[in-house]
């Protein structure tokens, strides 16, 4: 008897939640090169499966990542939507923002990448992230409170650039980088990330 096209369907998904879960653990652990092998043992997969619904490595780390970027974006509307005070707003955000960037060992550094395969990540950040916040940043402009020399792409590709951690530079080393960089842009009224 063949499988009916939603059980399918059902099993693909699970197949897919499993390998995102298993290559975000494995990206946090090793960084976005994991090997695919241990990526597929992860999430109790073969690596047909693994190239099956992720072609190449560029379409794995973008889908591990997008969620994350949507949840960034979903933080930066709902600060905006509580009216949390523009400084705070964009401290928060930040904070929130380094602690993806820093736990999430490569994505730094594949951010700042020109590798042409990684372009969709490139999209990604620049058609959701940037405008988020782009629009925390704006807000603290308007209120006199952060410089109006700040580029927020600028910004935001410093924040990035401060993340990458490695030996002598740690998750704690970047996190006081980016609170000095949030003092230095004026935002000096709320405390750093």
């Amino acid at each position: 008897m063949s499988e009916s096209k939603t059980a399918r369907q059902l099993r693909a998904e699970r197949s897919r939640e499993a390998l995102l879960d298993a290559a975000a653990a494995a990206f946090v652990e090793t960084g976005v090169q994991a090997p695919v092998r241990d990526i597929a043992k992860r999430a109790g997969v073969g690596v047909g499966t693994v190239y099956r619904h992720f072609p190449t490595r560029a379409d794995l780390v973008t889908a591990v990542y997008r969620h994350q970027v949507e949840e960034c974006v979903a933080l930066a509307e709902k600060l905006i939507a509580d009216d949390v005070p523009p400084t705070d707003a964009l401290c928060r955000w930040t904070s929130a923002f380094t602690d993806f960037l820093v736990t999430k060992h490569g994505l730094s550094d594949a951010l700042s990448s020109d590798d042409p395969s990684l372009n969709n990540l490139h999209a990604l950040i620049f058609d959701s992230l940037v405008p988020a916040f782009a629009s925390l940043v704006e807000r603290a402009q308007e209120s006199g409170e952060v410089s109006k020399d700040v580029s927020p792409v600028t910004f935001l590709r410093a924040i990035g650039n401060l993340c990458i951690v490695g030996p002598g530079y740690t998750e704690a080393d970047a996190k006081a980088m980016v609170g000095l960089l949030l003092a230095g842009s004026g935002a000096t009224s709320a405390p750093a990330p």
